[in-house]
């Protein structure tokens, strides 16, 4: 059936799977590198759910193939239908095989993906499912009033993977909490001023990045940690800590303490040789976490993509979220 002649009810269910593998994609931000977090939803010809999966890490069945893999040990691979999934199939072989002929090894005769694969050399999913007689469509073409709210969430959910791939560093997430005055220093003594509910936050910005990077003023100053504490890591998670110290002021018991707290840090001298490291080393998200100097640096060369605002009032914490896509 043509796009144009889906139904309102069939459209209903298409943004519905959307929906569903997008929440089940979030989920694991911050575990795939340096693959992309997807989710995939399979429904039968009434547009039932069948299965909902995630791709969970780089080496392991990507979104479909764990789909499919849980139908059949749930006895519905027949009843297959469709195929609902946050990136194009990728058709190239890596450390799995190509989600492609994965699919065209089922029942399936329609596939909705919302974004195509910004990774070139894994691109053509859709062109050979379509070559192979399916009804291919793209999320932009699915007539529902989610589709624009859809679509955002989509993007923001590749970001990290695509800015990897295509521009050559990683996505930027820079946190930066104001008091009441403007200051981002804390009072004497204190190495935070925000309530609860924004450390919480904090800690969820840590959890989903590959890296994080800071100053050696800020290490001077607060000695922090940066590890994740106030909500359950990813098991397994080891994280990257880029350290731009020109003056080579940070001692080497504070990179011990980093190894021990489960980071590989690294001495830089330049913020955008920093990023460009990182990417190579397969980082698709990297969080600041840096003083006014460095955060102000930042800004001017433009080198962020997500900017988390905590601002003390009166009243309590406000959180801006500023988008740089």
């Amino acid at each position: 059936m043509a796009v144009t002649d889906q139904t309102e009810a069939e459209a209903g269910r298409i943004a519905a799977a959307f929906a569903q593998a997008i929440a089940l994609g979030a989920a694991q931000e911050g575990a795939t590198a340096p693959n992309p977090a997807v989710g995939c939803v399979l429904l039968d010809a009434q547009g039932a759910v069948l299965v909902a999966a995630a791709h969970l890490g780089a080496g392991q069945p990507h979104a479909e193939a764990r789909a499919i893999a849980m139908a059949r040990a749930a006895g519905v691979e027949a009843a297959i239908h469709t195929a609902v999934v946050t990136l194009e199939p990728c058709n190239h072989t890596g450390r799995t095989g190509p989600c492609s002929e994965a699919l065209l090894a089922t029942p399936v005769r329609v596939v909705w993906y919302a974004l195509p694969d910004p990774n070139l050399p894994a691109a053509g999913g859709a062109d050979r499912l379509r070559a192979a007689g399916l009804a291919v469509h793209a999320l932009p073409d699915l007539p529902h009033p989610a589709r624009d709210d859809l679509l955002a969430k989509a993007r923001r959910l590749l970001a990290p993977f695509a800015s990897r791939v295509q521009r050559g560093r990683p996505f930027v997430t820079v946190k930066q909490a104001l008091n009441a005055q403007g200051s981002m220093i804390p009072p004497a003594g204190q190495k935070t001023f925000t309530t609860a509910a924004s450390l919480l936050l904090a800690h969820q910005l840590r959890r989903r990045a590959d890296a994080i990077l800071t100053g050696s003023g800020t290490v001077l100053a607060d000695t922090p940690s940066f590890t994740v504490r106030h909500l359950p890591d990813i098991a397994g998670k080891i994280r990257h800590l880029s350290l731009l110290d020109r003056r080579g002021r940070i001692a080497p018991a504070y990179l011990d303490q980093a190894r021990a707290n489960g980071f590989i840090p690294h001495i830089e001298t330049d913020l955008t040789q920093a990023l460009q490291a990182l990417a190579a080393l397969g980082c698709n998200e990297v969080l600041i976490e840096a003083g006014p100097a460095l955060t102000q640096a930042v800004r001017e060369l433009g080198l962020w993509d997500e900017w988390v605002l905590i601002q003390q009032t009166a009243a309590g914490d406000t959180v801006t979220t500023t988008r740089n896509l």
